[in-house]
């Protein structure tokens, strides 16, 4: 008999591709179901066969809910017709997607992301709202008769104990999707010096600018180093905010704050690198059930972190992990202005996070990738 998988993530981008690609090394037909595709070092396995659905809309809170809604019917009747004999692996975009395997026969697995119900509460959904209730009930079923599921920290393992037993959760860490990606010194990085920056303390965020990032923030900081002409905050990115933080920049006429737009994947290498310190936001409402995914890439091109969350965080307890960086609060303005001013005048610091972060990327390779697949056939 052969045999038949179909992963389904509406956002693909090299996560996924890893994962399929160590499939398809085992299984006879492999096929994904997707809005949009994101390659970016190692290509797709040509035998997979791709089903496209409406893509997955990253704008306001509406047009996202309503995205993962047209997309999870578009992946019943696919499930329901075209892959009726293929074993499913659900990835968590979107996040009602496998909620399908209610109602569907098919062996299925899943990986989460996001904690759903529990991220609700970003979007000022209450815990005791009856789609709140219902989700949790659901999780509960579906855990239970899940071939397997998996998370990728200890936080989100930690949510997903509410909803099920440990014996068939699997925590698999994530990785850099820039398998060539490298550190390059600011007097080599090309970016940087057209820029004109190379001789700069890089204070960087570089990611989604949207309602819950709160990267006005960075804007706020740069106000208090406005005087300090040693310092500049770059901050790259797309999404609902930009044109906020926009406003914020020209409002406060601030010379050493720069916002770029998202960089393309052959400059990447060289924008991440050019900072000395990577900030990292995470949302307080989603500070348990996510770690954002930059902080591999970070990490793989030995950039010390500024963490911006709360203390009980995944994030704090990552960087604490790998002495890495340091975590503040939102509102901890005048110890992250402290920790900048330490971090630019000490060289034998930044050395030290700097090496951590290189020596923690080792724990984040594509050879992660491998263990979903050695998890699942064990």
């Amino acid at each position: 008999m052969r045999k038949k998988i179909v992963f389904i993530n509406q956002a693909t981008g090299y996560l996924t591709i890893d994962i399929i690609n160590e499939f398809a090394k085992g299984y006879d037909d492999i096929a994904l179901i997707a809005g949009s595709i994101r390659v970016q070092d190692i290509p797709m396995d040509e035998k997979v066969k791709w089903s496209k659905i409406v893509k997955y809309d990253r704008g306001n809170p509406k047009k996202k809910f309503l995205s993962w809604f047209l997309g999870t019917v578009q992946i019943f009747f696919l499930l329901l017709f075209k892959y009726r004999k293929y074993e499913v692996f659900y990835i968590t975009i979107p996040p009602s997607a496998y909620l399908l395997s209610l109602v569907l026969p098919n062996k299925f697995s899943v990986l989460v992301f996001d904690v759903y119900p529990d991220v609700l509460q970003i979007y000022n959904i209450s815990e005791k709202s009856l789609i709140y209730r219902s989700w949790v009930k659901w999780n509960k079923k579906l855990f239970r008769k899940a071939h397997r599921v998996f998370t990728i920290g200890e936080g989100m393992a930690r949510l997903l104990d509410a909803y099920m037993n440990r014996d068939n959760m699997k925590v698999i860490p994530l990785w850099s999707g820039l398998t060539k990606i490298k550190p390059i010194a600011k007097h080599e990085n090309q970016w940087l010096i057209d820029l004109g920056l190379q001789d700069k303390f890089i204070v960087q965020y570089s990611g989604n600018i949207g309602y819950t990032h709160n990267v006005e923030i960075l804007v706020e900081l740069a106000k208090e180093f406005r005087n300090n002409t040693a310092i500049h905050f770059l901050i790259i990115g797309r999404g609902e905010r930009v044109n906020h933080i926009k406003e914020l920049i020209a409002k406060y006429e601030l010379k050493n704050c720069t916002l770029l737009p998202f960089q393309p994947d052959d400059v990447l290498n060289y924008s991440l690198a050019a900072a000395d310190l990577g900030v990292v936001i995470l949302d307080e409402k989603s500070a348990h059930v996510s770690l954002p995914s930059k902080i591999y890439n970070l990490q793989a091109v030995a950039v010390p972190m500024l963490g911006i969350s709360t203390l009980d965080s995944e994030l704090n307890t990552h960087l604490q992990l790998f002495d890495n960086g340091r975590c503040f609060t939102a509102s901890d303005t005048h110890g992250m202005v402290a920790f900048i001013n330490e971090m630019s005048g000490d060289k034998n610091k930044i050395k030290e996070f700097s090496d951590n972060s290189r020596r923690a990327a080792v724990n984040f390779t594509i050879a992660n990738a491998k263990k979903y697949y050695d998890s699942y056939v064990s």
